[in-house]
């Protein structure tokens, strides 16, 4: 006896759409704001020569000692805080989300921001609640405050720097926001390589505040890490929604060494950054486009036909991100990821071709 999808799963999943990854075959890839860089030869090696090691039959060790030691040395996380580890820091966000799912728990965050805040909220079963940013995308401040005395979060999420705008917002606010936040505040700090900001340092300021990031904008998409840093009575009761193993062992190996030789990482994105500014130099000087300021490695414009500039440039050799989907404020809006300069010159060719045609 056959049985129908729609009598078994749920209905509210049944109507979602599965987070979409865009074919780049053959085209130059600027729209998931990857690390556009490979690795030098001799440390191609070193990795290659860790991989070979590793016990690929046990299961991985859930502490990952050596990894995490090499994450504190390299991110400087404080002493006193303890860290959880995450396929991703997407996954992290599930686990907190899953950790704090009460009946008639809400999470609040900036909007527009990173969908995985709202999406893993509606799979738990959660109210969500996006605060509308400014129409420069600058945090409203009292809007948000007002919103969190109205709402009182479980959690508030908040990207700094946001995506997908890029901005850093101001950090006082951001201060006013977890001092008085009446729940968990998750500072997700995912491009910090490139903003050179950060609430780490501030952990032992605020009782509520969990840092998170990620190694996948820094150059390790390929082997999702992503971790938490927060007190350990916040840290013990996410690692209790934790899957088991949920970082490879490769990951654990490849990670550590990466980090081992983090100048490289460093030097790589500064690089990035370098290459930011002159794209973003560049696309200023052409009209009709809106170029909204980034702290990221990545540039939102906005422009009269998204949709149109997005298929010209695609037609062209290189795929960007139409965010024109009916969100607020991202009318009209493509996101441009920074790559190297050759695919930064592509781009800017691809780009001023097609707005061209509108």
């Amino acid at each position: 006896m056959s049985v129908a999808p729609e009598k078994i799963i749920r209905d509210d999943v049944r109507a979602m759409s599965p987070y979409a990854v865009a074919k780049a075959d053959g085209l130059v890839k600027l729209d998931a704001m990857e690390n556009p860089y490979g690795l030098p030869a001799d440390l191609r090696r070193e990795i290659a020569e860790a991989v070979s090691r590793v016990a690929i039959n046990r299961y991985p060790d859930p502490a990952a000692p050596a990894l995490v030691r090499r994450l504190r040395e390299t991110m400087g996380i404080p002493a006193g805080f303890d860290v959880l580890l995450g396929n991703g820091s997407d996954e992290i966000i599930h686990i907190v989300i899953q950790a704090v799912a009460r009946p008639g728990a809400v999470v609040l965050a900036p909007r527009p921001s990173f969908v995985m805040f709202s999406a893993y909220a509606g799979l738990a079963g959660l109210e969500y609640k996006g605060v509308l940013l400014k129409p420069d995308f600058t945090l409203d401040a009292q809007a948000f405050l007002e919103a969190m005395e109205r709402h009182r979060p479980a959690v508030v999420f908040i990207a700094y720097p946001n995506n997908p705008s890029g901005n850093l917002f101001d950090e006082k606010a951001l201060e006013r926001v977890v001092a008085r936040a009446p729940g968990l505040v998750v500072i997700d700090e995912a491009y910090h390589a490139f903003a050179r900001k950060t609430f780490m340092s501030r952990l032992s300021e605020f009782p509520n505040l969990i840092v998170m990031r990620t190694l996948s904008k820094l150059g390790l998409a390929g082997i999702r890490l992503g971790y938490a840093v927060g007190r350990p009575e916040w840290i013990r009761e996410f690692d209790k929604v934790r899957s088991p193993y949920n970082v490879n062992s490769l990951t654990h190996a490849v990670a550590e060494r990466l980090l081992a030789h983090h100048d490289v990482l460093e030097a790589q994105a500064q690089s990035v950054v370098a290459e930011r500014q002159r794209l973003d130099a560049e696309l200023r000087k052409l009209s009709r486009v809106t170029v909204f300021p980034s702290d990221a490695n990545f540039i939102l414009v906005r422009v009269p036909n998204a949709a149109a500039v997005f298929e010209g440039m695609r037609r062209r050799g290189v795929l960007v991100k139409n965010l024109d989907t009916g969100v607020p404020l991202l009318e009209g809006c493509v996101r441009l990821t920074v790559g190297t300069p050759e695919e930064n010159a592509r781009c800017l060719a691809a780009f001023s071709q097609s707005l061209a045609e509108c």
